[in-house]
């Protein structure tokens, strides 16, 4: 029982080595519903999904995916995507990643905002985080006309890892200061699973 144990997991060890992983990024239309070809290409090229995400865009739709496989079943998936990009006259863009390295010690946080529309709102907020070694780990946002107002109003939420080594109440303050100057409302909270 022990030689079929230590056989199992040397066999799984050695498909995790020879495994790579795939980024892919794709922009069509609303009617080429690519993600009908895309998903049973990922399957027949026995290749899995570990993470996938799609949204709608203005009159567009956009897919992110990250794909894992051996170095030919990727490779095989590669061809076939670029078949399926040419036949629906979509926008395709891949990406050899390697698997994610040990993510070092971090809290989650989620950041919400609101202010009104203005050309850089979202790009300050970056910058801010950036400058303080925050990592984005998501982020979405989108303009609206506000309800009972003429004025445009931008929102947006992100997904940050805030490293243990930050002083959380110092950075609390100089972000609050920070959304104060540029009129942003703004949430920072724990994530909660």
């Amino acid at each position: 029982m022990l030689v079929k144990f230590r056989s199992f997991t040397n066999n799984l060890q050695k498909k995790l080595k020879n495994t790579m992983q795939l980024a892919v990024t794709v922009l069509g239309s609303h009617q080429s519903r690519f993600m009908a070809e895309i998903l049973p290409a990922i399957r027949d090229c026995k290749c899995h999904i570990l993470e996938i995400r799609s949204s709608c865009i203005g009159q567009s739709t956009a897919a992110y995916l990250l794909i894992q496989g051996n170095w030919n079943q990727i490779a095989k998936f590669e061809g076939i995507l670029d078949l399926i990009q040419k036949r629906l006259e979509i926008k395709v863009q891949t990406l050899r990643t390697e698997s994610k390295e040990k993510v070092k010690e971090c809290l989650p946080y989620s950041l919400e905002t609101i202010s009104l529309d203005n050309e850089n709102i979202i790009e300050s907020i970056a910058t801010f985080l950036l400058d303080h070694e925050i990592e984005i780990e998501e982020v979405t946002g989108s303009s609206y006309q506000a309800p009972y107002l003429q004025t445009a109003v931008f929102s947006s939420k992100f997904i940050v890892l805030i490293p243990a080594s930050v002083s959380l109440l110092t950075l609390r303050e100089e972000f609050m200061d920070f959304c104060d100057q540029l009129n942003i409302d703004a949430i920072l909270e724990p994530v909660k699973r």
